[in-house]
């Protein structure tokens, strides 16, 4: 299996991840194949897959903020059983990570990752492919370390839609698990940065900021 990262629309490879994107996630949570030019270009937004075979089996979309010096978790595809494609992806992304951080004359503080709750919303059904199953994803990521990050949390839908987009947790994975609690500014201020290319935010979202930015910290509960 490689590990092999897309920079541009026209790798062949993307239109099979892009495929892919639309088979195991809800319309509102994928960008237009065209509206994928400029974050592949990013060189800050980083898109790997695996390729077993000569097709993509799995995928995982991070990128790394030295400001913060924290990652975010886009996204992670497993499309086949069987391949051990989760831990191949993870030991890729952390290993880059980690090099990331260390350019930075860091080490890595930890990752975001929006993660879906199935407990309370069930209509998850990642076109049909087991190991993408919400519970099952939910157990792999707490295995991990994320930890879900104690505030009632929606997103913007990326339709650009001006909806609220419900049923997921917002979490995050320190690297050193004694860690209990993060500051309240730094998640407010990365999801206004992370959101910053949606201009049509729900009030919902709006409302969540300015609830969350009236504290200093925040806990990271189980999950």
């Amino acid at each position: 299996m490689e590990y092999k990262r897309i920079t541009n629309i026209t790798d062949p490879l993307f239109s099979k991840l892009h495929k892919l994107l639309g088979e195991v996630f809800p319309p509102e949570e994928v960008l237009e194949f065209d509206l994928w030019k400029e974050p592949l270009e990013d060189p800050g937004i980083r898109v790997f897959v695996a390729v077993h075979e000569g097709e993509v089996v799995g995928a995982t979309e991070y990128r790394y903020y030295p400001q913060w010096n924290i990652a975010m978790t886009d996204f992670t595809i497993i499309g086949r059983p069987g391949l051990s494609i989760g831990r191949f992806l993870a030991q890729n992304r952390e290993n880059d990570l980690q090099t990331l951080a260390k350019e930075n004359g860091k080490v890595l503080f930890g990752m975001f990752a929006e993660i879906y709750n199935p407990y309370e919303k069930e209509d998850f059904d990642f076109g049909g492919v087991k190991p993408m199953n919400p519970f099952v994803r939910r157990e792999v990521l707490s295995h991990l370390g994320y930890k879900k990050i104690d505030f009632p949390y929606v997103h913007p839908s990326w339709k650009n839609d001006g909806e609220a987009v419900k049923g997921l947790d917002f979490c995050f994975m320190p690297i050193d698990e004694n860690v209990t609690e993060i500051p309240t500014s730094l998640v407010a201020d990365f999801l206004k940065e992370y959101y910053s290319v949606l201009p049509n935010k729900p009030q919902e979202w709006i409302q969540m900021i300015a609830d969350l930015q009236l504290k200093e910290t925040v806990r990271l509960l189980p999950i």
